[in-house]
């Protein structure tokens, strides 16, 4: 079980199920939510600010990222991410992006970024996590 999960997304109705399946299938203690790229960047931020005081802290190994979203989109909070070198701070932090549309030249993109472990549609289901445990 994963301590932390963070799921960015800027619907409220699928973080909300987001967080149920992921409690109900117990494959995290903490699901932590962002409704923006740019939320999602603001609490990384506040996680390396923490983390240079305390090297014990625990960060989200696992992060479901939406693509299309206001604010700031999934691609431009994964440009931010590297750009403020947020990957060698939370080394073990991996991506699963989730988009409602199968975008073949989204997949190509998304697989681009270091951090981008899978490209999921949504919703999560539990069948969806149950297959990703093992890896986690």
């Amino acid at each position: 079980m994963l301590d932390k999960i963070l799921c960015v997304d800027d619907d409220a109705i699928t973080l909300m199920l987001c967080k149920k399946v992921i409690e109900r299938v117990a494959f995290a203690n903490e699901v932590h939510t962002a409704k923006n790229g740019e939320e999602a960047i603001q609490y990384f931020n506040n996680l390396a600010t923490k983390y240079h005081n305390d090297l014990n802290l625990t960060y989200p190994k696992l992060i479901f990222l939406d693509l299309n979203m206001p604010i700031m989109n999934g691609w431009e909070f994964l440009d931010n991410y590297l750009q403020n070198s947020y990957q060698d701070l939370f080394k073990e932090a991996k991506f699963i992006v989730l988009s409602s549309t199968i975008d073949p030249q989204d997949v190509i993109k998304a697989k681009s970024y270091p951090m981008v472990v899978d490209f999921l549609s949504k919703p999560i289901t539990k069948e969806m996590l149950e297959i990703l445990k093992p890896a986690f």
